[in-house]
């Protein structure tokens, strides 16, 4: 294992593919050396923009004895063949969200990494940040008392076209239905599902949905999806790329109620603000770690498979205009 270790982006297809490669460059144990996407322009322009050297020869890529590991941020539906083909070469892994298109892949990447002692990390961020730590500590006191609504909701405005353009920030790429998987709950509703999953638990019985396209594209910008559980909690998950709403969350119990709003970063429960702590490692800090000290990410991988599992049956609870069983575990 290379100090530090050298890291390679596979694919510039995900917005936040740059941000990783910062990450990489920033953290003191990490070294960012090559970068590779069948996609030439966007590869070359991702190298060009680290300085390190663009490479459309994936095999020999992988098979470089000083490549520790690589960050994949391709279109989602090519995750479960890259990602299995770098943990068959050795290469730990840490990769955008969503893992795979379906929960048989997301299991069969994870049983790859296992069987090659690659350690395997999806970016699920806002588990790390002080607001979630908060909220937990909450309740975990019984404050609350039982719970029996909680919602999320993450918004930007990234498919709105602006100043006379004909697209919004967010590249038509991610409107394209075979690469992209789905759209506004399947990208950004993916953090609004991991976190009522946190709250509410993974053990839910029923999922609907409704999806809209503000925009007019091939895939939803707008998106609502409800989930009903076995002790009578219902949850409501929103995400969307047509409207800059503030990141809000409330959870309501029968002895009280919590929100927060990240405009101005405000927990309140029963109306008395309470102090919201710093984030913790992040899931890149995470990976690193787990590399470094050889274990293993438990935790994240059971949730990133429970995430799957919610996307999934909302995708076809919206595709089919009816509610579907959740066959789900808890988390």
């Amino acid at each position: 294992m290379s100090q530090p270790l050298k890291l390679a982006v596979l694919g510039f297809w995900h917005v936040h593919a740059k941000d990783y490669a910062q990450q990489t460059e920033q953290h003191p144990g990490t070294e960012l050396v090559a970068v590779w996407d069948d996609d030439r322009a966007l590869g070359q322009a991702g190298a060009d923009q680290f300085g390190v050297p663009y490479t459309d020869d994936l095999d020999a890529l992988l098979s470089r004895e000083d490549l520790d590991g690589v960050i994949i941020t391709t279109a989602t539906n090519v995750h479960r063949d890259l990602m299995v083909k770098a943990a068959n070469a050795g290469k730990h892994i840490f990769t955008e969200k969503l893992l795979a298109p379906t929960v048989a892949e997301a299991e069969e990447i994870i049983a790859a990494a296992d069987a090659n002692n690659v350690k395997l990390v999806v970016s699920l961020p806002r588990l790390a940040h002080g607001y979630t730590k908060a909220i937990q500590e909450v309740l975990d006191s019984g404050e609350l008392g039982q719970l029996t609504y909680g919602r999320v909701r993450l918004s930007h405005d990234g498919a709105i076209a602006k100043d006379g353009g004909s697209d919004g920030w967010l590249p038509r790429r991610f409107f394209d239905s075979e690469a992209a998987i789905g759209g506004a709950l399947t990208d950004l509703g993916c953090h609004p599902v991991y976190l009522l999953q946190l709250f509410l638990g993974a053990d839910a019985e029923t999922v609907s949905a409704t999806y809209r396209s503000v925009a007019g594209r091939d895939l939803e910008d707008n998106a609502v999806v409800t989930v009903g559980y076995a002790d009578q909690k219902i949850g409501v998950i929103e995400a969307g790329f047509a409207s800059p709403n503030p990141f809000t969350i409330e959870l309501f119990g029968t002895a009280g109620s919590l929100t927060y709003t990240d405009e101005g970063n405000v927990l309140r429960v029963a109306g008395k603000e309470l102090p919201v702590p710093d984030h913790s490692q992040d899931p890149f800090g995470q990976w690193v770690g787990h590399i470094t000290d050889g274990t293993r990410a438990d935790d994240n991988l059971a949730r990133a498979v429970e995430l799957t599992r919610m996307v999934v049956a909302a995708n076809e609870a919206a595709a089919t205009g009816r509610t579907v069983p959740y066959a789900g575990r808890q988390a």
